[in-house]
């Protein structure tokens, strides 16, 4: 039991669980209401929950979905892909061309939801699989080959349609960022729940996860024995281009529309920070899916944090750079060994006066 109790400090969950353990007292002392769920119906007579806990459920989601494939592209490249804001522009532009056509505001849509879905996963996996191919085959580091589509991405996404903003009239398409009649909780929850279980599938039942840490720990040895270690990363980016492609599902239901400038503006930072609060090594190699998926909702409650507190919005990065930078520095592997040595030798010296 004892061996446990030091253990808990040098567990990769650690740091999550206690990050967000704070945030929760802070809240509970500062203002007792965060923690208010209430019951309430929409203007068309429908349960909904709100309150800041179904905020943090809510838009956390969307995090969480793109921390899945950060954490194998991370994982596997030993870099980040700082397009992903800019990707899921492009794909949600693509799912409104698909569903509006040539005029942009249709009276119906012109093409099945699932079909303008699969034509974006479509799109931003061919992207995913662009930046791969830079980052395997032409070996430049992720940040500098994402780079290319973080500039041109949004460009690219009004140029789909024209520069135009095409708007969805069909209430259908608001169920997928916003909620199901009489269910009263928000759908994208539902939605990174079912991307989670799927990629628990994978990893459980499949060596993916094996194979990805075994690139990204030694790209050589992998090779040697027998791996791909080109198509492992291509394969990664591929995958994160999906979460990209579901992401952009929900960010366009919600307003049925696009903002192509502002649209999961700097959403890659918060996906990246997911995973290192998750206490994944961001040079690569070994990875704990669950940790940077908790890191994604830790993330999204210190964002609705700063905002009941009315932290604006233009000085709110500055605020969690602050706690997010004492976060990732606790959760980095040496900072958690230092502090289970510090905990062993206190526990030592404790065992020893009480046996004296």
């Amino acid at each position: 039991m004892k061996k446990s109790g030091t253990g808990l400090f040098r567990n990769q969950l650690f740091i999550p669980l206690a990050a967000l353990l704070l945030l929760m007292i802070f809240n509970l002392i500062a203002d007792p209401s965060f923690f208010k769920i209430s019951l309430g119906y929409n203007s068309a007579g429908n349960p909904v929950l709100s309150g800041y806990l179904i905020t943090i459920l809510d838009y956390g989601s969307e995090l969480a979905i793109l921390a899945i494939g950060m954490t194998l592209v991370t994982a596997a490249s030993g870099g980040q892909d700082i397009s992903v804001g800019a990707a899921i522009a492009i794909a949600g532009s693509v799912i409104l061309r698909v569903l509006c056509g040539t005029n942009p505001r249709p009276d119906k849509m012109q093409a099945p939801i699932i079909v303008a879905f699969l034509v974006a996963c479509l799109v931003a996996a061919l992207f995913g699989a662009f930046n791969g191919i830079l980052v395997a085959v032409f070996r430049i580091q992720p940040m500098v080959a994402t780079l290319i589509l973080y500039t041109a991405g949004r460009s690219i996404a009004a140029w789909i349609n024209n520069n135009q903003l095409p708007i969805v009239k069909d209430p259908s398409f608001k169920y997928f960022g916003g909620l199901i009649p009489g269910i009263p909780i928000p759908v994208p929850f539902f939605i990174a729940a079912l991307c989670v279980l799927i990629i628990f599938l994978v990893l459980r039942f499949t060596t993916l996860g094996l194979y990805v840490q075994a690139v990204g720990i030694n790209e050589r040895a992998a090779r040697l024995n027998g791996l791909n270690p080109v198509f492992i990363k291509i394969l990664s980016f591929v995958i994160l281009g999906l979460c990209v492609a579901v992401a952009a599902l929900i960010k366009t239901s919600r307003l049925s529309t696009i903002n192509y400038s502002v649209i999961a503006k700097d959403i890659e930072m918060d996906a990246i920070l997911a995973v290192a609060l998750g206490g994944n090594a961001l040079s690569g190699g070994k990875f704990n899916m669950w940790a940077s998926i908790l890191g994604a909702y830790v993330i999204q409650a210190l964002t609705t944090t700063l905002f009941k507190f009315n932290v604006q919005s233009d000085a709110l990065p500055a605020y969690k750079a602050v706690v997010v930078i004492i976060l990732v520095v606790l959760s980095a592997p040496t900072v958690r060994n230092k502090i289970y040595e510090v905990t062993k030798k206190f526990r030592t010296r404790k065992q020893e006066g009480e046996a004296v």
